[in-house]
């Protein structure tokens, strides 16, 4: 996984005046966990978006502070919605010799012949899967190949997975990954949920009414 690399600095300006460090474009954040006391920390606002925008929920962000590296995770982001801008980042400092838990992402990729063979359609139950590992060893996301499937019914289930070495899947082995269903039976599925969901409407209204009288 490619290092991606932030450069931070101790941040003094808490509560109210942060705003004020965001108009100059500075992002604030946070920074915990291993070696580290809680930190408020700032970061150069474009830099830290090209970086974190790049980056998915399980890399390895290397905050550096009085030149002193951290590796850590982001834990959360706060952005403006208005703007699509960063408004705040946390991040949780984690040891190189300790497993962590987090999640990665599920990709699926290829053409499975029962598209076009039986008109299928391919429905991703999962989309992130929990892992342990040591930071070194996680993956930015877990390959799901969908050409083998062939046939209406068809599954791929977790422990189906291609695991890196170093890494444990925690989900059920169990679990559904992948599964092609027909697209008949989706239409169908469909109308039977809307035929379902409006009774329940009506009669949640008419409740609603009986206790306002």
């Amino acid at each position: 996984m490619e290092k991606m690399v932030i450069q931070a600095s101790r941040r003094t300006v808490t509560g109210k005046k942060v705003g004020v460090l965001r108009r100059e474009g500075i992002l604030p954040g946070v920074i915990y966990g291993a070696n580290i006391e809680t930190t408020p920390i700032s970061m150069d606002l474009k830099e830290a978006s090209n970086i974190l925008n790049a980056a998915t929920q399980s890399h390895i962000i290397t905050i550096v502070i009085d030149n002193a590296e951290h590796a850590t995770l982001v834990r959360e982001k706060q952005k403006d919605y208005i703007r699509g801008t960063l408004k705040h980042i946390d991040f949780q400092a984690v040891s190189l010799t300790e497993k962590l838990r987090t999640k990665v992402s599920v990709e699926v990729t290829g053409t499975s012949p029962a598209i076009k063979n039986y008109n299928g359609v391919v429905i991703t139950e999962l989309d992130e899967i929990e892992v342990e590992c040591l930071p070194q060893d996680l993956v930015d996301r877990l390959i799901v190949d969908v050409t083998g499937l062939e046939s209406i019914g068809d599954t791929i289930y977790v422990r189906d997975l291609t695991v890196p070495e170093g890494l444990t899947i925690l989900n059920d082995p169990g679990e559904v990954l992948v599964v092609i269903t027909s697209g008949a039976e989706e239409i169908v599925e469909e109308e039977v949920v809307e035929a379902i969901a409006e009774p329940e409407v009506i009669e949640r209204g008419k409740k609603e009414e009986e206790e306002e009288e």
